[in-house]
């Protein structure tokens, strides 16, 4: 009896996310094989993490045609693990490689997205949260499945914060903390208006005294890039590249506010009750709508929205965080468990 299942890591957002679901799937008597690409810090995050994992492929930049030939190249890279583990079902979030991977090799696959203007590769099956209407994504209504919640409802409730990060990152609780996420500029998603709110953000910032902004680039490039821009926020310490993989949940939690041009680290401040500002200026999804007309994500769409909208503000965190329930991670593992079992039936 196959119980194998094989979960790609396709971005760094998938480490936080699958940890719980893998323990639980463990804990159900299944076995789960790992793969992770060499994209933003998903290999880092998975070694901190000390997942045991395949690293196979990599980030092909943001040029359409070689996000392509990129997909085409991983999904035959990834060729030799599968047929050498020969799992009885892929899991993803949002990894279109594994998808045209298990598809040539006729593997049932699941694909996990909560955006539902991604760039979609047809799985077998997918799961998405119950905030998304069905009718946003072009799929056999038959096999789409739906979890209540967010995404970051899996893995937020099991976080405990550390105080540790002050010492990590060598920076005083006293001073206005601001976590930031430059905009995703190679993504399929990305619109340069995002980077336009992003450099405006720094520059309103970083002459600010007291200020300590917490940036978190998405490759080597972006971050080389930030300090030849900002070298005098960088010398004075209003700048702060990790120069080590953090705990990114425990940096929000112990941050005054974040700021992000990305979907994760919005909702994971949002999920923990620390406020958030997003500098997407892409379509913007039915999840972060939600949340915005929830008063639990505020949408910044022009500089002057820096000024007038963020709060600066020290936050005074509550003495929990999270909300302390799994029912996102229990609907997940449940539906990934009865499509393996329902699978085993039809072999």
């Amino acid at each position: 009896m196959n119980n194998k299942i094989w979960i790609d890591l396709d971005n760094s957002p998938h480490v936080p996310f699958f940890k719980p679901i893998m323990e639980e799937l463990s804990k159900k008597g299944f076995q789960v094989v790992l793969t992770a690409r060499d994209c933003s810090q998903t290999c880092a995050l998975a070694d901190r993490n000390e997942f045991r994992y395949e690293r196979i492929g990599r980030h092909f930049g943001k040029n359409k045609l070689a996000k392509v030939f990129g997909l085409l190249v991983r999904a035959l890279q990834l060729v030799p693990f599968a047929l050498k583990e020969k799992p009885a079902l892929a899991v993803s979030h949002g990894s279109r490689a594994q998808v045209a991977t298990s598809t040539l090799l006729g593997i049932p696959s699941v694909m996990i997205f909560d955006y539902e203007f991604v760039q979609l590769v047809k799985p077998t099956w997918v799961i998405l949260p119950e905030i998304v209407p069905a009718e946003a994504i072009e799929f056999d209504k038959r096999r789409i499945f739906k979890y209540p919640g967010i995404k970051e409802d899996v893995y937020v409730p099991i976080f405990s914060p550390d105080p540790v990060i002050f010492r990590e990152l060598r920076i005083d609780p006293k001073d206005l903390i601001i976590t930031i996420r430059p905009p995703a500029t190679e993504a399929h998603y990305f619109n340069p208006a995002s980077e336009v709110l992003f450099n405006a953000v720094i520059d309103h910032f970083g002459r600010m005294d007291g200020v300590r902004m917490i940036l978190l680039p998405r490759n080597r490039n972006q971050e080389v890039s930030i300090r030849a821009k900002w070298p005098e926020f960088s010398s004075k310490g209003r700048i702060i590249i990790p120069d080590h993989v953090v705990d990114g949940l425990n940096l929000i939690w112990h941050s005054d506010f974040v700021i992000s041009g990305g979907g994760t680290m919005n909702r994971e401040a949002a999920a923990l009750g620390v406020p958030v500002y997003s500098i997407f200026r892409g379509t913007i999804g039915a999840v972060d709508k939600y949340l915005a007309g929830n008063g639990k994500l505020i949408l910044l769409e022009s500089p002057e929205d820096i000024e007038e909208k963020v709060s600066l503000v020290k936050r005074v965190p509550s003495t929990e965080a999270g909300i302390r329930s799994n029912r996102t991670l229990d609907s997940i593992v449940e539906t990934i468990t009865s499509i393996i079992i329902g699978e085993r039936k039809k072999g």
